[in-house]
């Protein structure tokens, strides 16, 4: 005669892993695609200036940059301590600014082009006629809209 064998009680099912693999590539492409990496390795040292008004730009990948301010230590034996300009990761003049807009204009879709904003990353000490300088290099490239970057004043409580 055939023997039955009662259930043994609790324990739970085994857990099936066979789509473990497929959701571990599912995140790792998902933080690949939407992950930005840092573009511009700072050359120059800034200290924004304060301000109590301020504004986020709405399209950042419409935004083109440009540094200003005293080379960072280890340039400072090569470039002085002078404030200087860096456009992307080099060291540039103001002659250099109007073939920058124009390239990093080109880079962009042309519906994008009337939209582009230079923002202007300059340091607090840094001398207006470097500042004047640019602007009117910009306004030579037809760059009219421009940005200057600061970050948030502390607010002072008056009593």
């Amino acid at each position: 005669m055939a023997k039955f064998k009662k259930k043994k009680k609790g324990g739970a099912g085994a857990i099936n892993t066979a789509s473990l693999p497929d959701i571990v590539f599912m995140l790792l492409f998902f933080f690949m695609v939407s992950t930005t990496m840092k573009e511009v390795e700072l050359k120059v040292l800034l200290r924004m200036p304060e301000a109590t008004e301020l504004s986020k730009l709405e399209k950042k990948s419409l935004v083109t940059y440009i540094y200003v301010g005293v080379p960072q230590r280890q340039y400072q034996g090569r470039y002085g301590t002078e404030p200087r300009i860096q456009l992307n990761d080099q060291f540039a003049n103001v002659d250099d600014i109007q073939s920058y807009i124009v390239q990093e204009r080109e880079s962009m879709r042309e519906s994008d082009r009337p939209l582009m904003t230079v923002s202007l990353k300059a340091d607090y000490d840094c001398p207006m006629g470097i500042i004047t300088d640019i602007k009117q290099a910009l306004r030579r490239a037809q760059a009219l809209k421009i940005n200057y970057s600061t970050r948030m004043a502390e607010q002072m409580a008056y009593n």
